[in-house]
């Protein structure tokens, strides 16, 4: 996500927070001047902030905070919790201890990836487990997501894997282009593996992170 588009959401987000406030103020006026104009402004009231709250939400999914502060996996723990939280999908994320960290924007190119994949996952395979590893070489950063679900038939699979279907996944594809990485999907009735490789200049040696298996 460009700085453009995240400054947009955060102006929509201080937007929505101020008409809220305005309405509760005009809400507290007429409420002895007339109940039923205060009955609209506070249901007014209550649509404004859910919609701030989704716009916060989706501000946080487009670009965690975490991911900047604490790095890939508390970013990526966090957003599995929430989706397990509310899908019910068993996700177990697996990264090494000697991962390290990664340039911040090969570490939201990855955070995208695995949110797409699990998108989609939840949306369309109907599986109810997800194993998502995550590995680091001195030449490439690899991410391997499988699912248990239904699978894609062999057309659709030709199609996607022709790059002329699925907006998300051609915006997967796209990002990936940028860093020269590759993906590659496999599918049949089992379920969908997808398979990602980001090629990574040698940095020396990786900062240390405790060893991660998490199991939500």
């Amino acid at each position: 996500m460009s700085i453009d588009t995240l400054m947009q959401y955060n102006r929509a987000r201080w937007s929505f927070r101020g008409y809220g406030m305005n309405l509760a103020h005009l809400g507290q006026d007429v409420q002895d001047l007339s109940p039923e104009v205060a009955k609209q402004v506070q249901d007014s009231e209550a649509l404004v902030q859910q919609l701030h709250q989704e716009i916060r939400t989706t501000s946080y999914l487009l670009h965690p905070p975490l991911l900047e502060e604490s790095g890939l996996l508390s970013a990526l723990s966090w957003y599995i919790q929430g989706l397990s939280e509310r899908s019910k999908l068993n996700i177990q994320l697996t990264i090494p201890e000697d991962f390290g960290r990664l340039p911040g924007d090969m570490e939201l190119l990855v955070f995208r990836v695995v949110q797409e994949c699990l998108t989609n996952i939840h949306r369309h395979s109907g599986s109810k487990t997800v194993s998502i590893q995550l590995a680091r070489t001195e030449d490439a950063v690899t991410v391997d997501i499988q699912d248990q679900g239904h699978g894609m038939s062999p057309a659709k699979l030709a199609e996607v894997n022709s790059h002329s279907a699925g907006l998300g996944i051609r915006g997967m594809r796209e990002r990936l282009r940028q860093f020269d990485g590759s993906m590659n999907i496999e599918s049949d009735s089992s379920g969908t593996r997808v398979s990602v490789i980001i090629p990574l200049e040698s940095t020396g040696e990786h900062q240390g992170m405790r060893p991660v298996e998490v199991l939500i």
